[in-house]
């Protein structure tokens, strides 16, 4: 019983300095803090590479889901007549870039990745992909890939887009 009393007395003691250092006014401050910053945790931005990467298992370089294509708009050069890393003929390559940053499932690695349009002909048409994670408004164009970035070249149709990397991330 002496225990029981003991754990009361020090139990009514905490209560006691919490209550006497505490105002009501600050516990609903506190609280009220604490229930904004829940509402507003959805809207801060946050990387969901790991969702898209996640699903990024497949090898098939004619295929959205090829690891190098995680930040690619437009059409694969691999589906209409150049590689992964090569323009098909007839096309040049963009002289300007947007880059991006996947992660290989061989090494589970990072790596940069440069998004080259090639130019010169009408769109290709085929297997066309559209990631925007990551992507950043129009007014910083170094980050955005809805332009085309084939507006340097003397030739500035748009044609299809390859994926070349750059290095390790």
């Amino acid at each position: 019983m002496r225990i029981q009393e003991w754990i009361d007395r020090f139990a009514e003691r905490r209560v006691r300095d919490a209550a006497q250092r505490t105002s009501r006014r600050s516990t609903l401050a506190r609280l009220g803090t604490a229930m904004v910053g829940a509402a507003a945790l959805p809207m801060l931005p946050f990387d969901r590479s790991g969702k898209a990467h996640a699903a990024v298992t497949g090898q098939d370089d004619t295929t959205c889901e090829y690891w190098r294509n995680c930040a690619l708009d437009g059409f694969l050069c691999t589906c209409c007549g150049g590689s992964v890393n090569s323009c098909p003929p007839g096309t040049e390559v963009s002289k300007v870039t947007w880059v991006g940053t996947c992660a290989s499932p061989k090494d589970g690695k990072n790596y940069l990745v440069s998004y080259n349009d090639c130019c010169g002909k009408v769109a290709c048409g085929r297997c066309l992909c559209n990631f925007n994670e990551r992507e950043r408004p129009g007014y910083r164009m170094g980050v955005h890939n809805d332009i085309n970035w084939c507006m340097a070249n003397t030739q500035t149709m748009y044609h299809c887009t390859v994926s070349a990397i750059v290095g390790q991330a």
